[in-house]
């Protein structure tokens, strides 16, 4: 694209020469730069007496070189803040990742109960259960034991003492299917009835540690009692489970993508890229 310029040239007042102002017009190919600068210097040499000093082409050079030098500091400048630029985003990016590995590093490993051990208690859990056991002085009387179940809270302790423990369940329970007994006047164990059966617990109580749930491991000889309709349906929900909490489809979603895909290859001309399932 051609560029037109409007160019005035100052002439210097000295005994020889008047003030006098020129009008240059030119226009500018960026593909031809130095046909320009051609017409340019030959304006000048008209107009002026610039050519006919020893020192022109020194000048001119001189001018060359700062103008490039110029050029080099801006590209310099601007590699500089690129190069700042991508600092900053991996330097954010990985701060994000540790702060990631952080929360993830305290979760806890999950006992053998898929639950946790506690000080003076521990939980375990199956999909449709959770279990508690928490010791007590032996020869504690049944009659000496305070426990309150609740949908959304649990209470378990002594009659006269602190409560061992305290708070709001980390998810609800079905109070009505739940039981305590004192085994062996020993320990009070518990057995709670999840109201939704389809997700692993992260903690017995909101306000307690949380366990990594991916590293649940159900017993499979739990699962293999099962009917194959059942534990096709628990292990679908366990898988359902790992995949909601990574941030990927579940199974029904990756099954209708796999429908969509075939549908796609089968009609070319029809576009559902966008298409998203729920």
């Amino acid at each position: 694209m051609a560029i037109p310029l409007d160019y005035q040239e100052d002439q210097p007042h000295d005994q020889h020469h008047s003030s006098n102002s020129f009008s240059f017009n030119a226009v500018l190919n960026p593909s031809n730069p130095l046909g320009f600068l051609k017409s340019a210097f030959n304006f000048v040499s008209q107009k002026s007496d610039l050519f006919k000093n020893d020192s022109a082409e020194k000048e001119i050079m001189s001018s060359v070189r700062s103008i490039k030098e110029k050029m080099k500091a801006q590209e310099a400048d601007q590699k500089k803040r690129l190069k700042l630029a991508k600092a900053s985003a991996k330097m954010a990016t990985e701060k994000e990742q540790a702060q990631k590995e952080k929360e993830k590093e305290k979760k806890l490993v999950p006992n053998n109960g898929n639950g946790l051990d506690m000080e003076n208690y521990s939980w375990g859990q199956s999909l449709q259960d959770v279990t508690i056991n928490v010791p007590v002085a032996h020869g504690t009387k049944s009659s000496l034991v305070l426990c309150e179940i609740k949908n959304n809270s649990l209470k378990i302790g002594l009659k006269g003492q602190p409560p061992i423990i305290d708070g709001e369940l980390y998810k609800p329970v079905k109070a009505d299917d739940c039981f305590w007994s004192l085994e062996d006047q020993k320990s009070i164990s518990v057995l709670m009835s999840k109201r939704d059966q389809i997700d692993w617990w992260k903690s017995l109580l909101k306000s307690g540690p949380e366990i990594d749930t991916q590293k649940v491991e159900p017993e499979p000889s739990k699962l293999s009692e099962l009917d194959s309709e059942s534990r096709s349906a628990i292990e679908k929900m366990m898988f359902d489970q790992r995949q909601k909490q990574m941030g990927r489809p579940s199974s029904d979603e990756i099954q209708k993508q796999e429908l969509l895909k075939q549908f796609m290859a089968q009609n070319p001309n029809m576009n559902f890229s966008g298409t998203k399932f729920r």
